[in-house]
């Protein structure tokens, strides 16, 4: 797995930007999948949230249910809620649930925000544990997330030089960015034939970020179509491109096919899905489309694309539109 070590770019280095976004264009052209190094965000800060997931997965069930995800699509998702079935990267088996429950948690916006009024989903309001039960979690979680939010906008003049754009071009796209996270629990059970932890799929995000687990299980498709495991590196994030950004940039920079395996022990995490504006299209980004590279997504809005996303991949009781009765 490339690696990419973000400090130089940090300290204003001449030049170092100019090179990073070089080295990007290549990971982003031919694999879709890095990780990064000295990226701002605290060893502290990471594991403090990673241990907040950890003491929200032993509450009881009974707890845990009473946060269940409903219409804004924020909130707890059970079990074996979600198979990805409308990733054509695997014969996933709708009655083969993925071994996995998690925690969506969205941007934190005010009650009387326009998308919180309208009733949008994925834009909030969060549902979040009571004090009594879990007096730090929404304060550790959210230091982490704004963390992340800002890794994600220091990595966006990245991105755009890359695709030979202006340093801030990306900037109007993210005023209000909808970013969302799956804090998740992987249980040590074992799984049947063709059945994963997360099943074969590519990410909805325009970039996810993931801290990275001494725990194994993740993989990545090489360009090949070998399953490799990331050499795992202390206090690393893992970054890869999803679906929006593959149809943004016409499928210049192409989105990471992965996976989960059964990781045998209790195994937590944090993805966060670093999105833009809700309204945003996803009309080909300038130089995107040429002779040799027609046109070849339809371009949707942000935010339908991400219903169509979770509404095909997740069971009706967990908000999508999946059949509940499976064994």
């Amino acid at each position: 797995m490339p690696v990419i070590d973000l400090a130089p770019y940090f300290r204003s280095e001449e030049g170092a930007g100019e090179s990073i976004a070089n080295h990007l264009r290549e990971i982003q052209q031919e694999i879709g999948y890095y990780c990064i190094i000295n990226h701002g965000i605290g060893a502290q800060l990471i594991s403090d949230a990673i241990g907040q997931v950890r003491l929200f997965y032993g509450l009881a069930l009974e707890e845990r249910m009473k946060l269940r995800v409903g219409a804004t699509s924020t909130g707890y998702v059970p079990l074996k809620s979600s198979v990805y079935v409308t990733s054509p990267l695997n014969d996933n088996d709708q009655a083969k649930r993925d071994l996995n429950e998690n925690f969506r948690i969205v941007r934190e916006r005010p009650a009387d925000h326009p998308s919180i009024l309208a009733g949008r989903r994925f834009t909030g309001p969060n549902k979040w544990p009571p004090e009594a039960l879990l007096p730090d979690f929404k304060a550790r979680m959210l230091a982490y997330y704004e963390a992340a939010e800002n890794l994600g906008r220091a990595l966006l003049p990245l991105y755009a030089v890359a695709l030979g754009l202006a340093e801030d071009y990306f900037e109007p796209y993210f005023l209000d960015p909808t970013w969302l996270t799956r804090n998740v629990h992987y249980p040590p059970d074992a799984p049947e034939d063709n059945q994963f932890a997360a099943s074969p799929h590519r990410d909805h995000s325009f970039l996810s970020i993931l801290p990275m687990s001494p725990i194994s299980g993740l993989q990545f498709q090489t360009p090949g179509g070998d399953w490799m495991a990331p050499e795992y590196l202390e206090n690393a994030l893992v970054v890869n491109s999803g679906e929006f950004m593959e149809n943004w940039t016409n499928g210049r920079f192409i989105a990471t096919p992965h996976r989960v395996l059964a990781p045998g022990r209790d195994r937590y995490i944090i993805a966060f899905f670093f999105n833009p504006d809700w309204d945003v299209v996803s009309d080909p980004l300038p130089g995107c489309v040429t002779p040799e590279r027609p046109a070849a997504h339809r371009p949707i809005r942000f935010l339908d694309h991400l219903c169509n996303y979770v509404d095909g991949n997740y069971a009706k009781s967990s908000g999508g539109t999946l059949e509940d009765d499976t064994p």
